[in-house]
C-alpha cells in the first residue's frame, strides 16, 4: 500500500473500532430529534406541498449527521495525536502534506456518509421521502463531508487542547449547522434573517442535498453547488497550505 492509503486505512480503522461511539450513537441522537420535532409539529408545519414535515426533516437531520461526524473525525483524530504525541510517529514517515490531507478527508467523508446512511436507514421507518434525483443526493453529501472534513483538519490543526476543540465546535460548527435550515425553510423567517442565512455555507449544503429528495429548493441547486465547491477549494487551500508549512505541528 502507498503512504496515503495507509494511513486512510488507519484512520478508517480508528472510528470504526469504536463504531458505537462513533457511528450508532449519532444515529440515535439524530432519531430522537426526528421523533421529538416530528411529534411537535408535524400537524402544524406544511413547508412545501403534498410533503409532510417529518419527510422534509429527514433530509436536513441526515445532512446535520454528515457535517457534524465529518468534522468530528478529522479534527479528534489530531487533537488527540497531538495531546498523547504520538504524532511524532506520523512526522517520522515520509508522507507529503497532500497524503495526509487526502488521509484525513477521505476517512473523514466515509464517517460522515456512514453515519448519514445509518440516520436513513433507521428514520425511513418513520419518512419515506421520494428520490427525485439521487445523483444531487450523492454530490451534495461527499461535498459537505470533504469540505467539513477539511475544517477540521484545520481546527485540529489549530487547537493545543480539548477546550479550545470543544469551542470551536460549540461556537462555530454548531451553530452554522442548526440555523441552515434543518428544522425550517428559510422562507418562514423575517427577511433579515432571511439574508442572513445566506451568507451560511451549510444552508447551501443541506438546501441542495434536500433537492434531490423532493426536486423542491429555497434557492436553485446549480447555485449551492456552485458555492459550496467554492467553499471546498477555499478550505482545502488553506488546509493544504498550513499542512505543507508544519503549522502547530512541526513547530
Amino acid at each position: 500500500m502507498t503512504g496515503w492509503q495507509t494511513l486512510f486505512y488507519k484512520e478508517v480503522l480508528r472510528f470504526w473500532k469504536v463504531s458505537f461511539q462513533t457511528v450508532a450513537a449519532p444515529v440515535l441522537t439524530a432519531l430522537l430529534y426526528l421523533l421529538i420535532f416530528a411529534h411537535v409539529l408535524e400537524d402544524r408545519v406544511q413547508v412545501y406541498e403534498s410533503v409532510n414535515y417529518t419527510a422534509f426533516l429527514l433530509p436536513g437531520l441526515v445532512m446535520m449527521s454528515v457535517l457534524q461526524n465529518a468534522f468530528a473525525n478529522s479534527s479528534s483524530s489530531l487533537i488527540q495525536s497531538k495531546i498523547m504525541g504520538n504524532l511524532v510517529f506520523l512526522l517520522l514517515t515520509p508522507l507529503s502534506h497532500r497524503a495526509w490531507f487526502v488521509a484525513y478527508v477521505g476517512s473523514s467523508i466515509v464517517r460522515g456518509l456512514a453515519v448519514g446512511a445509518g440516520v436513513m436507514v433507521v428514520a425511513w421507518w418513520f419518512a419515506q421521502p421520494t428520490l427525485v434525483a439521487p445523483l444531487w443526493i450523492l454530490v451534495f453529501a461527499v461535498l459537505g463531508a470533504a469540505l467539513l472534513g477539511a475544517l477540521g483538519l484545520i481546527a485540529g490543526l489549530w487547537a493545543e487542547k480539548f477546550d479550545q476543540m470543544a469551542a470551536f465546535q460549540n461556537f462555530i460548527i454548531m451553530p452554522m449547522t442548526f440555523l441552515s435550515g434543518v428544522f425550517y425553510s428559510i422562507h418562514s423567517l423575517p427577511a433579515f434573517w432571511q439574508k442572513v442565512s445566506h451568507l451560511n455555507p451549510f444552508f447551501y449544503m443541506i438546501d441542495g442535498f434536500r433537492y434531490g429528495f423532493f426536486g423542491r429548493s429555497d434557492v436553485s441547486p446549480w447555485l449551492s453547488l456552485l458555492l459550496v465547491g467554492g467553499a471546498l477549494a477555499a478550505v482545502s487551500a488553506l488546509a493544504l497550505h498550513l499542512l505543507k508549512t508544519g503549522y502547530k505541528v512541526r513547530h
